[in-house]
């Protein structure tokens, strides 16, 4: 596949229109390590720099990296698609007003899950349980695949398997190196119709190429989440996860030194649909994050361009 040149020829600068605000100066942009993440801040990073003309800074980052930066440094100035969930440190920076939320990162909100392929329930119904995997470790390949470094499911994750002695009951706990390796496991396992036990989140293209079972943790119970994401809470219990709200959030100097910037961040809301759709085409098609980006601003141009202003459209418009 041939890389189309718009996103390259951007980040030269050498398709930089006049700035639609000239007083726009420097923005930094956390970009998560996962698909979506990558994806979300391009985007971001694609229209402040076309169409408003601001100098954007792209810092790659993860959730508990780019949360304690801001918490220590007051940077970066945006943190796009933060997991509230895993990120218990933002509603304190919040309540102390140094930062706020600009907008909702999907349209539907996002899922969190541990999961076992259909094949796999077909043939054992009882592994649609945490309690049924338990009880037969054998059955998922003897492995919990779980989160890298960084992202805050991995307190949660190792909390939990602490709660149920995954070791105890013959689980080996493997953590991945990165979100890609683990995504890449999981469309390998299924391909291969293997024995596979991993944790994952949604809206992903490996949830919407391939049927899933949701395993069942337990009851969601408030205190026990909230101890299982701090690493520092000894009280660990089994609680499933909530429902998982996904923010775009900039540092509150931000929100103050460029209103316009923040408005369009304030409006940076994927429809569900639309990034499932995206992450499945950059999958299959073997596509770096720019390539998403470019196909995204080439064909939903219709959800994009609500964001802008006039002004950063008339910029805009010229590129595609």
């Amino acid at each position: 596949m041939k890389k189309q040149s718009l996103y390259a020829l951007a980040l030269t600068g050498a398709m930089l229109p006049m700035a639609a605000n000239a007083d726009c100066g420097e923005v930094s942009i956390a970009e998560m390590d996962w698909v979506s993440g990558g994806i979300n801040a391009g985007v971001m990073e694609f229209l402040l720099t076309q169409g408003y003309g601001c100098d954007v800074t792209i810092v790659p980052s993860s959730t508990t990296t780019s949360i304690a930066s801001v918490a220590e440094n007051n940077e970066p100035d945006v943190i796009a698609e933060l997991w509230v969930n895993s990120a218990p440190a933002y509603n304190d920076l919040a309540d102390q007003g140094r930062v706020v939320k600009a907008s909702d990162a999907f349209s539907e909100g996002a899922t969190e899950h541990w999961l076992v392929p259909s094949y796999l329930v077909e043939e054992h119904p009882e592994l649609a349980t945490a309690e049924g995997i338990m009880n037969n470790p054998e059955l998922v390949g003897g492995r919990f695949h779980s989160c890298p470094d960084g992202w805050g499911c991995r307190f949660v994750n190792d909390s939990l398997s602490a709660a149920f002695d995954m070791e105890g009951n013959g689980l080996e706990v493997f953590h991945h190196g990165s979100g890609e390796t683990m995504g890449a496991a999981m469309v390998a396992a299924y391909e291969n119709r293997e024995p596979h036990f991993t944790y994952w989140y949604g809206p992903t293209s490996e949830l919407g190429s391939y049927d899933w079972v949701d395993v069942e943790i337990g009851p969601y119970d408030a205190d026990v989440h909230a101890c299982n994401q701090d690493p520092e809470c000894a009280e660990n219990g089994i609680s499933g996860f909530p429902a998982a709200p996904v923010v775009n959030v900039v540092t509150t100097d931000f929100a103050e030194r460029e209103p316009e910037a923040f408005e369009l961040i304030s409006n940076v809301t994927f429809p569900n649909e639309a990034m499932a759709s995206l992450m499945a085409w950059h999958s299959e098609n073997q596509a770096t994050i720019d390539e998403a980006v470019v196909r995204f601003l080439q064909t939903e141009q219709d959800v994009w361009s609500n964001w802008v202003t006039d002004e950063a459209m008339a910029n805009l418009e010229g590129l595609f």
